[in-house]
């Protein structure tokens, strides 16, 4: 009973402040999700890659955003690790529709159980009072890797990407080896940066174990 109040406080305190332009950018990304999602799937590979490029974007100025104009909320901090979060488990979810048919689509189901164990470690946290640590140095490379791999896979990799038969990129269509070794390596880098965080993630909750009445709410 304990816990969900705490739970019940926290949801409170997060929703302070909320109405500023970076979660309404967050906001944004989350709701084309769908909208690229659908067009990949479609074969509206340029649409598709368009729309995803204007996500990157609103990831890009919402957190420039927050901090110039100090619009930084309580939501924003989980918000958007939780856009960044949906946008890649997308991303993955089409490749792993693209290359149903290959042996890429055991590597990319890795990503999703990484996306599953952070969001259930995040809940785990945040229904303690606790909130998920921000990005350490290897999850920004990490979120970076992906973004830049899986772009250039979604715009050159192979028949199904957004500029193939585009004259001026045909020279620079990915192989099948090229596009492998890119998903193994965003993999690696994506389980370097969830190793990073259990250190962090013990130790909040051994602190929250020695001092139960601790939030890190509180401290706002």
């Amino acid at each position: 009973m304990k816990d969900k109040n705490v739970l019940k406080d926290n949801v409170k305190d997060l929703f302070e402040g909320w109405n500023t332009i970076p979660n309404w950018l967050c906001f944004l990304r989350i709701a084309l999700i769908p909208v690229f999602s659908v067009m990949f799937i479609k074969g509206q590979y340029v649409p598709a890659f368009i729309t995803m490029i204007i996500a990157a974007l609103t990831d890009l100025f919402d957190g420039k955003i927050a901090r110039k104009f100090n619009m930084v909320s309580n939501l924003g901090k989980i918000l958007d690790p939780i856009a960044d979060k949906l946008s890649q488990m997308a991303i993955v979810i089409i490749l792993i529709v693209k290359y149903w048919d290959g042996y890429l689509r055991y590597i990319l189901f890795l990503f999703i159980l990484k996306e599953i164990l952070m969001l259930a470690g995040g809940a785990l946290l945040l229904s303690k009072g606790l909130r998920p640590t921000a990005a350490e140095m290897w999850g920004k490379v990490a979120t970076t890797v992906f973004y830049v791999f899986m772009i250039l896979i979604i715009a050159l990799g192979g028949e199904s990407s957004a500029l193939y038969g585009v004259k001026a990129f045909e020279n620079l269509i990915l192989s099948d080896t090229v596009v492998t070794v890119l998903i193994v390596i965003s993999a690696v880098m994506a389980f370097v940066s969830l190793f990073g965080y259990v250190p962090g993630f013990v130790k909040q909750l051994k602190e929250k174990k020695e001092n139960p009445e601790k939030t890190d709410f509180d401290e706002e």
